[in-house]
């Protein structure tokens, strides 16, 4: 066992001599986070880490200053352009891949204050999770390698030092959830490199769940009605000047049903300029037209 433990040991020690160079940390106004070089002069980390068009980035014996090149809040994904200086992870996205009961090795640098390594196992496949904006991610896995505040952003390894995930947020009960760094990682940091995606057409407002929805009205008084119970309304928004108030509930976009926030999601990218909603306030239903442009 004292051997087996010894070289398990140096495997740590061999894949984080390697690819720790690679992996950064974000400090100062900024907050804490990770992030790893995957090309030259190129950073990837999570978008929800971000909060400035400029950053400190921490490499183990300098800090530069980033830049944001693109953001995708869908898949909670960002590109920094910064000068590295040092190799990017190895990774082969067409091989990545995981499964349950492999072992792999996190990584992280939170806030740049020092390397850190921990070795877990895959304990999950297949799991999703929202991003920064509500959207469904799908094909994330979940591992038991224990990650301080600060990780998210940082990559995942297999035991022979191959980028297999980027960590993405801590699950709780020792659990880390990690994105696959498969083809799909790949097309994603092709496309931030690009600036990222077209923004995605918003109503602006808050939701509460279907059954929160039907709890509340019921408390009320109110007659039962299937949809999404608005709480509040940005201020200048496109609900805003459709009229849409706080207390309606929204139980149609373009005459398909609302019962989840991931209905109205896809009623919205589908959606041309407008969308037509059916909305119910207090007991009267009413019909919107709601300019998305």
């Amino acid at each position: 066992m004292g051997m087996k433990l010894i070289e398990i040991g140096d495997e740590i020690g061999s894949v984080s001599e390697a690819a720790g160079g690679a992996v950064v940390g974000f400090s100062g106004g900024w907050g804490r986070g990770t992030g790893f070089v995957v090309a030259p002069d190129r950073v990837l980390t999570n978008a929800h880490n971000l909060t400035d068009q400029e950053l400190r980035v921490s490499f183990g014996d300098r800090v530069e200053t980033g830049t944001v090149l693109g953001v995708d809040h869908d898949t909670d994904l960002a590109l920094i352009g910064v000068r590295t200086e040092v190799p990017p992870v190895t990774w082969d996205a067409q091989e990545a891949g995981v499964s349950i009961g492999m072992p792999v090795l996190a990584m992280a640098n939170p806030g740049g204050r020092g390397l850190r390594a921990t070795l877990g196992f895959v304990a999950g496949l297949q799991r999703g999770f929202r991003g920064p904006r509500g959207r469904m991610v799908e094909g994330g896995f979940e591992h038991t390698a224990l990650a301080a505040p600060g990780s998210s952003g940082g990559p995942v390894f297999d035991t022979s030092g191959n980028l297999v995930g980027v960590n993405t947020r801590r699950l709780g009960r020792g659990f880390y959830l990690a994105q696959v760094a498969d083809q799909r990682l790949k097309a994603t940091i092709d496309m931030l490199e690009t600036g990222g995606p077209e923004e995605p057409k918003r109503l602006g407002v808050g939701l509460a769940p279907y059954q929160v929805t039907k709890g509340l009205r019921r408390s009320m008084g109110l007659t039962d009605v299937d949809g999404l119970l608005v709480r509040f309304v940005e201020e200048d928004s496109a609900a805003a000047r459709a009229g849409i108030r706080e207390g309606d509930v929204i139980r149609t976009a373009d005459g398909n049903a609302i019962t989840d926030v991931d209905h109205l999601l896809q009623a919205l990218s589908s959606a041309g300029d407008s969308i037509e909603l059916e909305i119910v306030r207090l007991n009267e239903a009413l019909s919107l037209t709601v300019d998305l442009g």
